[in-house]
């Protein structure tokens, strides 16, 4: 397997227009707003002690960082709808199992399809995530947490995501 199938994510069409979208507007327009107030306080005068133009240059450092990542996110994503096979799990599916006695609902995929949800979510690459993935309803599955731990997860439900 290459490191492009290894590191590529499932993103919803929606969210791979709205993580293009902030692309677009990072690279251009919020580009030219950063570079404007880092001169404009380079112009209040020694940089050593200018407040603004430290902030300025540290927002500068953030918004190069977040470009980066969602060039990255979108050059390996995966792009498509959720599984129609409603019971099956597949990233971009809602899940819900049982774990240690407990139910515990979660998205199945990457944080960036669910956006601002409230939704936890698990990348189908976690132990957790690469477990069920594919798993149908009603299955029992196990998989090795990073303490050393075999813990035993039952699928209840599995529904497409939709926001």
């Amino acid at each position: 397997m290459s490191t492009a199938e290894t590191s590529a994510s499932f993103l919803t069409q929606e969210a791979y227009d709205r993580l293009k979208a902030e692309l677009d507007h990072l690279s251009g327009e919020g580009r030219t707003d950063i570079a404007d107030k880092i001169e404009e306080a380079r112009q209040e005068g020694d940089l050593k002690e200018n407040g603004g133009y430290h902030a300025a240059k540290e927002e500068q450092g953030k918004m190069e960082a977040r470009i980066r990542q969602l060039e990255e996110l979108l050059r390996n994503a995966v792009v498509g709808h959720s599984s129609a096979t409603e019971g099956t799990v597949s990233p971009g599916m809602v899940v819900t199992v049982e774990m240690f006695g407990d139910k515990e609902k979660f998205l199945l995929g990457s944080r960036e399809i669910a956006g601002d949800s409230a939704l936890d979510v698990y990348s189908e690459k976690s132990p957790l995530g690469a477990a069920i993935n594919g798993a149908k309803v009603g299955d029992s599955v196990s998989y090795d947490a990073p303490n050393g731990k075999t813990i035993g997860v039952k699928v209840l439900e599995a529904t497409p995501y939709s926001s």
